[in-house]
């Protein structure tokens, strides 16, 4: 069943997921691979939002979800973007990181390691789950709910090109260049 092209708004006072995506089944993150990504418009540290159709628009796009700001591996993995952004850019792409965090933590985030890209906040995972990577994780034998570490490259039609799931931070970014070289 091919995955439906739905517009998610979230915002910092969105409580729960609407209905219609909460019934939706997740696809897997792998699924989207030769698709149209999903839309979405999503708040911005530091104020306003910014869509999906507006990145694609100036380019190819990095779009990575990670679980959460100042931790190790996340912060390993912005900073590792924030000293190849330029690689990135030579090659006509933007990145844009993506966590259930609110706007104020992506203030705090961006500046304490003077990340240079756009931080957004899925506070209620609605893009998560519509990306296929809000899943239930397990660490030391506790089961949650969270973002599984993916990282998307959509290019400027807006089709996914490249999945990678559960992303080992260590050589991502260079498997992300590689990928932006493939496309062209």
């Amino acid at each position: 069943m091919p995955v439906k092209k739905k517009t998610v708004k979230s915002t910092a006072a969105t409580a729960r997921p609407s209905k219609s995506v909460a019934t939706a089944a997740a696809p897997a993150s792998t699924a989207l691979e030769g698709r149209k990504a999903p839309a979405f418009e999503l708040p911005l540290g530091g104020g306003g939002t910014l869509k999906l159709a507006d990145l694609v628009r100036k380019g190819n796009v990095v779009l990575y979800f990670y679980p959460k700001d100042m931790t190790t591996g996340c912060t390993a993995q912005a900073c590792s973007f924030r000293d190849n952004l330029a690689d990135v850019r030579k090659l006509g792409a933007q990145v844009v990181g993506v966590s259930a965090d609110a706007p104020a933590s992506h203030v705090k985030f961006t500046g304490k390691y003077e990340l240079n890209f756009p931080l957004l906040s899925d506070i209620d995972n609605q893009v998560g789950k519509l990306y296929g990577v809000y899943k239930m994780k397990s660490m030391y034998g506790r089961q949650y709910m969270g973002i599984e570490r993916t990282t998307f490259v959509i290019d400027r039609a807006g089709v996914v090109r490249k999945v990678f799931p559960k992303v080992k931070v260590t050589g991502h970014t260079q498997e992300v260049v590689a990928a932006l070289k493939a496309l062209g």
